[in-house]
């Protein structure tokens, strides 16, 4: 396959595939696929909700050809195929694949002769061609690097990040056969203009990935346990960090919530393939733990804190600001904030959320709780910063808390400007 005679389908239009579709538009003629007919027609109609793609580059990228669709006919004859599913974890934590098996047989209801399909959704290694290319094989009845070929080239989309854009991240590429790897480097690296990395194998690319989050999702919980050991100690978390990152190879990481569909997810990924080949990781399940504990965490150190103040927590009003899982987007899956909320539930505290990023009926939908788009005029006993929206750093936080009052910061950026409590 030549690539200038490339013709690409992604499949799956949220956070990941929508940029990398339109980035593709413009150098192949490409189809954006997505088996939710509302997505559809809101991309269709030049918007995207998830504000990841610009208004009025989707619309260029729709005036020269780029359609967005939820019909298989439509992408029957496409000779590229990227998959760009979720791929999440379960109630018990253990890895989903069930997005993944689905846009694997969608694949193989398409997919002819000589087309290549190449997976970017997270994965533990051996996923691609263990669990997702035989059901291609299944449905299609092509057979693997005969009929048809494959590659991974891990996502590394970073939500809400305008200086990170797709084609500014240098992309690990990989493909089933040494011809069909440099055919997929080639196509990715026509529009990726940081680079391209090829790695040898499948595997090696998918291990690449899982690793990437494993490893910020430990150093984030190391500094989460030096904010509970600091805090018992009585010295400022933030004070320390600024000290110590005085030293030229010191990481800067915060402490903070750790939610969303990678740091939070992809080390069960990891630790799930560890298991089946006999190992049990100590360290990936231990950084997971304590990252699942903080927002139980912040709301017990709240309450703590109010009843050190004389404030009633029972029939309390509490003022929790920020629901996404990170600041500036309006991603909300896998959100920590959650606990935060939940806990304070348990002492029957009346909490309110306030986020203007956040759609307020998809937080109903997926987590039965009311987040409002405005700031309300109540008066609160005790304020939780828990995403660090720009909004959030010029409010006058006076204005809503009553005289006796606790304001806790997780994200650490009102330290400096309020009389409060920093994470």
């Amino acid at each position: 396959m030549n690539i200038f005679e490339t013709k690409i389908t992604v499949i799956g239009l949220g956070y990941v595939g929508l940029p990398l579709a339109r980035i593709f538009s413009t150098k192949y003629e490409t189809v954006g696929f997505d088996i939710n007919q509302k997505r559809v027609d809101e991309l269709m109609s030049g918007h995207d909700a998830t504000l990841e793609v610009e208004d009025a580059l989707l619309q260029e990228a729709i005036l020269n050809g780029f359609i967005c669709t939820s019909e298989l006919d439509k992408i029957r004859d496409c000779n590229f195929y990227v998959v760009t599913v979720p791929t999440p974890v379960d109630k018990n934590n253990n890895p989903d694949l069930t997005p993944l098996y689905k846009a694997s047989e969608t694949v193989g209801k398409v997919i002819g002769k000589g087309d290549i399909v190449v997976y970017e959704s997270t994965v533990y290694p051996g996923v691609t061609e263990d669990e997702c290319i035989p059901i291609v094989e299944r449905v299609s009845g092509l057979k693997y690097n005969v009929d048809f070929f494959a590659g991974y080239s891990p996502e590394r989309i970073n939500p809400g990040d305008k200086l990170h854009t797709v084609e500014k991240i240098k992309k690990v590429t990989s493909g089933s056969t040494p011809e069909v790897a440099q055919k997929v480097n080639e196509v990715y690296a026509s529009v990726i203009t940081a680079g391209t990395h090829l790695a040898p194998t499948i595997k090696v690319a998918e291990a690449a990935k899982v690793i990437e989050n494993a490893q910020r999702d430990i150093n984030i919980a190391f500094v989460n346990e030096l904010a509970k050991i600091f805090n018992k100690m009585g010295i400022d978390t933030q004070d320390v960090l600024a000290a110590a990152g005085t030293k030229w190879n010191f990481l800067p990481f915060k402490p903070g919530l750790v939610g969303g569909h990678c740091i939070g997810v992809d080390p069960y990924y990891l630790a799930q393939a560890a298991q089946r080949h006999g190992y049990h990781p100590e360290i990936i399940l231990a950084g997971r733990r304590m990252n699942d504990s903080m927002g139980e965490y912040v709301a017990e150190q709240v309450v703590k804190l109010m009843l050190k103040k004389g404030i009633q927590v029972l029939g309390s009003h509490i003022l929790v600001l920020g629901f996404t899982f990170k600041e500036n987007c309006p991603d909300i899956r896998n959100t920590r904030v959650i606990d935060i909320v939940n806990t304070l539930k348990e002492y029957s505290a009346e909490v309110t959320i306030y986020d203007p990023w956040v759609n307020p009926e998809i937080a109903q939908h997926e987590y039965g709780v009311e987040v409002l788009n405005t700031l309300p005029k109540d008066k609160f006993d005790a304020v939780i910063l828990a995403v660090a929206h720009n909004e959030f750093k010029t409010l006058d936080l006076s204005q809503i808390t009553n005289g006796e009052k606790v304001v806790y910061d997780v994200k650490g950026i009102l330290c400096d400007s309020i009389d409060g409590y920093c994470l």
